[in-house]
């Protein structure tokens, strides 16, 4: 029995599956997921079809503008396989800023980031489209405070080390965690925002 007027939900988003529940595209939907979400479920900060993780849905209006567009940045976490092993180098441009073309062709800036390189690689289910394992790679974690559309993929490709695939495992301290590809978790109304670090919610 739920008490609040408004569920949450996250759930670890499918490679090749658009963040959205309509599409006239023939592509994997929301509405493919084992679950039955509530009439005006919608997706936050979307992931593009080929990205995976941590993707949130609620019946809440108002969290896109909380998130996304409130006074403080919200860190996100993604950890992204690319192409050769990235030098010590590459990985200083990444911190410190390159230059990425947005909308209507204008160049931009990425201000400084974390970004690591991870000594073990993450245990994720193989996809059909990704590198086998003996062609030289690199596994990075990247923490933003902003995203510009496909950043992450345009920021990697600028040191010239394509994306082979992205996975969102946090933002904030809302953790994608083991939560299986494709399964659903739903997050009572208080821990949702205290996790979120959004004070003004009420």
């Amino acid at each position: 029995m739920h008490t609040t007027a408004h569920r949450y939900f996250i759930i670890n988003k499918p490679w090749n599956m658009v963040s959205q529940f309509v599409s006239k595209e023939p592509v994997g939907l929301l509405g493919d997921l084992d679950f039955s979400f509530p009439e005006g479920t919608h997706a936050i900060g979307r992931l593009d079809s080929l990205s995976e993780g941590l993707l949130i849905l609620t019946t809440n209006k108002k969290v896109t503008k909380l998130l996304f567009q409130g006074k403080s940045p919200h860190k996100r976490t993604y950890l992204v396989r690319v192409k050769n092993i990235v030098s010590p180098e590459g990985l200083e441009k990444l911190r410190t800023g390159v230059d990425i073309i947005v909308k209507e062709g204008a160049t931009y800036t990425t201000p400084p980031c974390e970004v690591h390189i991870l000594d073990t690689p993450p245990d994720f289910p193989p996809h059909q489209l990704e590198l086998r394992d003996f062609v030289p790679h690199t596994w990075l974690s990247i923490s933003l405070y902003e995203g510009k559309f496909h950043q992450v993929r345009k920021m990697v490709s600028a040191i010239n080390h394509p994306c082979k695939r992205l996975v969102r495992v946090s933002i904030e301290d809302l953790l994608l965690g083991d939560l299986p590809t494709g399964h659903v978790r739903e997050v009572e109304e208080d821990t949702f925002f205290r996790l979120l670090k959004i004070d003004d919610w009420r």
